[in-house]
């Protein structure tokens, strides 16, 4: 047997890349130093003043590191629910579909419109600001794993919150995913896993619902399996499902890879590609 040798990253390397991923704590320092200060331009003030600035700086340089290089050919996969869906954020439309931090590039949102049963209810200008999430169709699908693979990672403890279905919700959504980005990828995604489907891709299904998971760490899955259900925790608006893949199982330094399926647009003939957005279609 031939050992192959191990290959170390410099630890400057690591303790820069540590640093850039926990940009969070200085923001949430400097924000302190700032409120705290009652003296005007006194030195807590600068000291708040400098975190935040190397906190956005870090926060930027990682983001880029993060912007695809090269033209990775698309990835065919599952689509990893069944039955009637709409897109939206979709990478068909515009790349980032929604940023490229998190190694969202690629990623798409899907929300579940059933045939014949209710609808969505509505979005609203004042009232009622939130609703339960039981009442969107897409709470409770089954999410499905698009290709065999083996389970690295997974979140479970998030809560189900409200949906932000009104225009003061939803300004409230702006700020509080600028707040959520800041720290663990569970604040961002909320309860989620990730899925090794081999030759560096990983395939990543986020705002799952809380207690629904079906699979853990180590799980070898089958294409079409059930790992969970759709909810509506983490920084998501009203429930649907986030599914991106991404070249390593960390979310916070992995570049975004894109994906095709197969799926039929409302009445017309199937089709290889990804929906774009507001597309009904059949999975």
């Amino acid at each position: 047997m031939t050992l192959r040798p191990t290959v170390r990253t410099p630890l400057r390397t690591t303790l820069w890349t540590t640093l850039r991923k926990r940009h969070g704590l200085l923001f949430a320092a400097g924000t302190l130093c700032v409120l705290a200060n009652t003296d005007g331009l006194s030195p807590l003030w600068f000291t708040g003043l400098f975190l935040l600035a190397v906190g956005g700086t870090l926060r930027w340089t990682l983001t880029r590191r993060q912007r695809p290089t090269g033209d990775h050919p698309p990835v065919p996969m599952r689509i990893p629910v069944e039955g009637p869906w709409t897109a939206h954020n979709s990478p068909a439309d515009k790349v980032p579909s929604h940023t490229h931090s998190h190694a969202q590039t690629y990623a798409i949102d899907l929300i579940h419109h059933p045939a014949d049963g209710p609808e969505a209810p509505p979005f609203t200008n004042l009232w009622p600001l939130a609703r339960r999430p039981e009442h969107y169709p897409t709470f409770g699908r089954p999410v499905l794993a698009p290709a065999d693979g083996v389970v690295v990672a997974t979140a479970h403890r998030m809560r189900d919150h409200w949906t932000r279905s009104s225009l003061p919700s939803y300004a409230y959504l702006y700020l509080e995913g600028f707040v959520r980005s800041l720290g663990w990828p569970c604040h961002l995604w909320g309860n989620y896993i990730l899925l090794d489907t081999g030759d560096n891709v990983v395939a990543g299904f986020a705002h799952l619902r809380r207690g629904s998971l079906r699979v853990r760490p180590g799980d070898r899955v089958r294409a079409g399996q059930h790992l969970a259900d759709c909810g509506n925790s983490g920084n998501s608006s009203e429930p649907h499902l986030h599914f991106q893949l991404m070249t390593t199982a960390d979310p916070t330094t992995a570049q975004g890879v894109p994906f095709t399926w197969h799926y039929r647009p409302g009445t017309q003939e199937p089709r290889t590609g990804v929906p774009s957005n507001t597309t009904l279609f059949t999975a």
